[in-house]
């Protein structure tokens, strides 16, 4: 139905305007299948600590350990100073293996095409893709109640790499099943994708 509407702090003798509310047109998509988006897992260490914090903490440490060796070689003490020394230098090389692996992470990217997994240790990094057709989780258990261990694996034709190793055994699990769940949707997706190709040709 037509509105009338009139417009204020305007003389009435004004003719008045005729608004008509106009229904928009629903034009329905083309029928097609975009590709669905990565699910995406990013487990890193954990570590209370980065590399820059363990350099400062380890600087901070020298600093003290040296003025209080300093201050009994001046009393005579001098011996003190080489075991101060040997002691930095075992803090040191814990301190080195700790920062080296503070930043080590696993990436893991489930896709209807192809599933990226990804782990840097270190200074190696390294890469897999797999086809998620045939790529199944398997989780094996070891131990008894309280003592069990779980380890999650991605198995493929040629191929089985560990996952979650960053991971307590409980969130293991958990990842075990987001993983097992978006490959079953990523299944799905490469089904229609492939059966809309086929009708598109």
């Amino acid at each position: 139905m037509p509105q009338h509407v009139v417009r204020r702090n305007e003389c009435p003798c004004e003719p008045q305007v005729r608004v008509r509310e106009e229904r928009p047109v629903y034009n329905p998509p083309p029928m097609s299948v975009a590709p669905a988006e990565a699910n995406t897992w990013l487990i890193k260490r954990n570590c209370s600590a980065g590399p820059r914090q363990l350099a400062l903490v380890f600087a901070t440490l020298v600093a003290v350990s040296f003025a209080f060796g300093l201050g009994f070689a001046v009393f005579g003490l001098w011996m003190v100073l080489p075991f101060v020394g040997l002691e930095l230098i075992a803090v040191g090389i814990a301190f080195f293996c700790y920062g080296r692996h503070a930043a080590d992470f696993e990436r893991i990217a489930v896709a209807p095409d192809v599933i990226s997994v990804a782990h840097v240790e270190g200074a190696q990094t390294h890469h897999w893709k797999l086809d998620p057709r045939v790529s199944h989780v398997e989780v094996e258990a070891a131990g008894r109640q309280r003592g069990q261990r779980v380890r999650v694996f991605l198995s493929g034709p040629e191929t089985k790499l560990e996952l979650g190793r960053h991971l307590l055994d409980q969130r293991r699990l958990i990842l075990a099943r987001e993983i097992n769940g978006a490959l079953v949707r990523a299944r799905g997706d490469a089904r229609l994708q492939s059966n809309a190709l086929q009708q598109w040709r």
